[in-house]
């Protein structure tokens, strides 16, 4: 763009898209739209897991594919949220917004993990601070919802799923990239884990012959988490409004801060 760009607006709550040393460098001033998309991206969040865990893409593929007959105790079972532990990575607004959705299905725990304690907001559900590994291995659902920094990168490996219980189910509405997916692949492919929902993969879009395609037992979304018409349209008013801001060096309603 050359030395006449002087203000960057994104129309998201990320910014790992954004060459931020370099940006930084030529001190360009950015706009993002945190907090509007919360809700959107929470809803989308559990209605995931519940996809995920009642295997509801796959019971309507049968209804399709006439492999419903007649009753069967056992067919298309699933796993429930009542009397579980949930455990989010990364309790900010989005895990917040999510664990006070889930609580009334009648979670009995909730535990969480990310950089530091946040007391006050686990407070609301009752959670508990612990270790990823901790985390890995007590939680029933696991739901990422942490910001994709190097700390984060790869975070949910090999390690992390072998911990996990065969029964338990993992969401990823966060960044593909926190999760290795050929670590994924063999945790879902091997009975090591139940399920998995992504709304994020590494690359979006996911190439149509990738291996985690081929799972009935994972359900891939193509990164939808803030899309509603009211959520969409919010953002876009922000997104201008953070830019005409910023074109007139103006305090921007969301700037980030390098």
């Amino acid at each position: 763009a050359g030395p006449g760009l002087k203000v960057i607006s994104t129309l998201s709550v990320g910014f790992d898209h954004l060459a931020l040393d370099e940006i930084k460098k030529r001190g360009i001033r950015v706009g993002y739209t945190p907090d509007v998309l919360t809700d959107a991206t929470a809803e989308l969040s559990v209605a995931l897991l519940l996809a995920a865990c009642r295997r509801l893409p796959e019971a309507a593929e049968q209804v399709r594919s006439g492999g419903w007959t007649t009753w069967k105790p056992l067919w298309m079972c699933g796993h429930g949220l009542s009397d579980s532990t949930v455990g989010i990575i990364g309790l900010g607004r989005i895990g917040q917004a999510v664990a006070r959705r889930l609580k009334p299905f009648g979670v009995s725990k909730f535990l969480y993990t990310g950089s530091a304690p946040k007391p006050e907001a686990a407070a609301e559900f009752g959670a508990e601070f612990v270790p990823l590994a901790r985390l890995a291995e007590e939680s029933d659902f696991v739901l990422v919802t942490c910001a994709l920094t190097p700390a984060t990168q790869g975070m949910c490996n090999k390690d992390f799923f072998g911990r996990m219980k065969k029964t338990s189910v993992f969401v990823n509405t966060s960044r593909g990239a926190v999760v290795n997916q050929e670590d994924l692949y063999e945790a879902l492919a091997s009975g090591q884990i139940a399920a998995a929902g992504l709304d994020v993969t590494t690359p979006e879009p996911l190439p149509t012959d990738h291996p985690l395609l081929s799972l009935k037992n994972c359900v891939i979304l193509p990164h939808i988490g803030s899309a509603t018409y009211a959520t969409r349209t919010t953002m876009a008013v922000l997104a201008a409004t953070n830019l005409l801001a910023g074109l007139r060096g103006e305090p921007m309603p969301h700037e980030l801060q390098l």
